[in-house]
């Protein structure tokens, strides 16, 4: 169905291939895993499939792609979205269209179709993605999960062989995810589909590929094979997975179901010998009051009388589906939002009281778009300004981006990272100012698991020298990790706040792998089952 013939692609301003001599074949009705740290490769890679490269990025493209007996060299983008369906990172970008069933007819009114064909394919799209009752929602209405698969169905309708997915879980709740992967299976058992997915979080879809494919990072190469041996090999592996290698459990478990089935042993060895709770990390005075806010927008409430107080020193995470608030109040914190009522404090102040640069000493937000706080044409250029608007020290801001995101030249143009470069630079900037509390929305997007330790290393730093974190995330093995606290919104009210353990052990929604395997143990992470292990033997 796909054939790579020794495709490398170089771009202009590189100064290595993105990808080199890759040969690789895709058989029809498999779903396929690109797996590959941030900036590997991987979106080259998916992207020469319909061939956005390089009719669209530029670049010089050696060998050939053949998809479904067509080479992308002689057909652009337009011209294969009848074999290709190609699904961005952000479904919302690519909505042309303001309701559900317009926006599935749009491809294929861009093809020309007869209105008759049009309308029975609409018709069993909406069937097979279960969003006959969203027929005519506004598309802006729409959670992320049911956004994501009228992504896909505005895909599917022009009848494609082959379906190409960037990040499609990376801004979803656990729910959500679980309702796009089980689509995505779906149509590959079904239908038959050739289904290709890059993401970083493995632990959501590693169990369902039935090939992986690992781009390491060495000059652009790649490395085929089942998702049992490439999790071997692969430097970027899920709790699960890690959990199994360190316990040297055989076959390689890569679900909770295959995990748990090997853990009878280490499960009674770790609660025989009592092994404690991670203790709680020391935390200091308060730092933000939240008291009774509510927000709205055009009248709908996001936030229902929250009371909320953080803490310097402490991790705080705000959990909770697509909806639910968390973003809202995270920006009713900086004072992004007007307030119905209520009110928020900063330190004793309201954040829309002060001056920005005063603002940004006492907290600083980092959006789910990081790209909107970043206005210079350089890497260097980002930083240099940071530097300026903190009053900080020549290069600091560098230094921090460097630590998060090493190898970036300075040269590089914003647009031009990867969404975990971005990310990074972002946070480089935000952090600049030293803020006292710092709000993250979405912090892991599009970071691998090799980030996403940086991260966490900068999280815990910044925690140890007093500063107050929030953290507004989907991402359950982020909060195992780092967070101290878990306040879980619904329906813009707080239902459960507590330590990390006792909320998230208790939550089959967000619980971390580890947790799950070992349930009803307080383990969350496989540091805290090693170290348990250690204090046991």
């Amino acid at each position: 169905m796909i054939r790579f013939e020794r495709v490398s692609v170089t771009y202009a301003s590189a100064g290595k291939p993105a990808l080199s001599d890759v040969t690789l074949d895709i058989d029809e009705g498999e779903l396929v895993l690109v797996v590959g740290r941030t900036g590997s490769g991987k979106s080259t890679l998916l992207r020469t499939i319909n061939g956005l490269v390089p009719h669209f990025s530029g670049g010089t493209l050696q060998g050939r792609v053949v998809v479904d007996g067509r080479d992308t060299r002689l057909f652009r983008p337009r011209d294969l979205a009848d074999a290709v369906g190609f699904v961005g990172q952000d479904p919302l970008a690519g909505f042309v269209t303001d309701r559900v069933e317009d926006e599935l007819a749009y491809g294929m009114e861009s093809l020309s179709l007869p209105p008759q064909v049009m309308r029975k394919r609409v018709e069993e799209t909406l069937d097979v993605l279960g969003l006959a009752d969203l027929r005519q929602r506004a598309l802006a209405d729409l959670s992320g999960g049911q956004r994501q698969r009228v992504a896909i169905g505005s895909v599917l309708t022009m009848h494609p062989r082959v379906l190409v997915l960037d990040e499609p879980t990376s801004a979803l709740d656990p729910q959500a995810s679980e309702e796009v992967l089980a689509t995505l299976q779906r149509l590959v058992h079904d239908l038959g589909l050739t289904v290709v997915i890059a993401e970083h979080r493995l632990e959501r879809v590693v169990q369902y590929a039935d090939r992986v494919v690992y781009l390491p990072g060495a000059g652009g190469r790649v490395v085929s094979g089942t998702p049992r041996d490439m999790m071997r090999v692969s430097e970027l592996t899920p709790p699960v997975v890690e959990l199994g290698l360190w316990a040297g459990w055989a076959p390689l478990p890569l679900s909770v179901r295959e995990a748990r089935r090997a853990a009878g042993g280490l499960r009674a060895r770790l609660t025989e010998n009592g092994s404690p709770r991670k203790p709680a990390s020391d935390v200091g005075t308060a730092c933000t009051r939240v008291e009774e806010l509510v927000v709205s927008y055009s009248g709908v409430p996001a936030l229902r009388g929250v009371d909320l107080v953080t803490r310097h020193g402490q991790v705080t995470a705000l959990m909770g589906r697509n909806g639910a608030g968390k973003s809202s109040l995270l920006a009713a914190m900086v004072g992004l939002v007007p307030v119905s009522s209520g009110r928020v404090e900063v330190e004793g102040i309201a954040p829309n009281s002060v001056r920005p640069a005063e603002l940004m000493r006492r907290v600083g937000l980092v959006p789910q778009e990081p790209a909107d706080l970043l206005y210079a044409d350089t890497v260097s250029g980002e930083c240099e300004q940071a530097d300026r608007d903190a009053g900080a020290a020549s290069g600091s801001c560098r230094h921090l981006f460097s630590a998060l995101a090493p190898g970036v030249p300075d040269e590089v143009h914003p647009r031009d990272l990867s969404e975990g470069q971005r990310l990074s630079l972002v946070l480089a900037v935000v952090m600049n100012s030293g803020p006292a509390q710092l709000l993250l929305d979405e912090p892991t997007r599009g970071l691998d698991y090799t980030a996403k330790r940086r991260l966490v290393t900068a999280i815990r730093a910044l925690a140890s020298t007093g500063h107050a974190i929030v953290l507004a995330t989907h991402d359950v093995e982020l909060v195992a990790e780092v967070a101290d606290r878990v306040v879980v919104l619904a329906d813009g009210e707080v239902v459960a706040d507590g330590p990390t353990a006792e909320v998230v052990v208790a939550s089959p929604a967000f619980a971390p792998q580890v947790a799950k395997v070992l349930a009803p143990g307080p383990w969350l992470t496989v540091a805290d089952v090693v170290t348990a292990a250690g204090a046991a033997s």
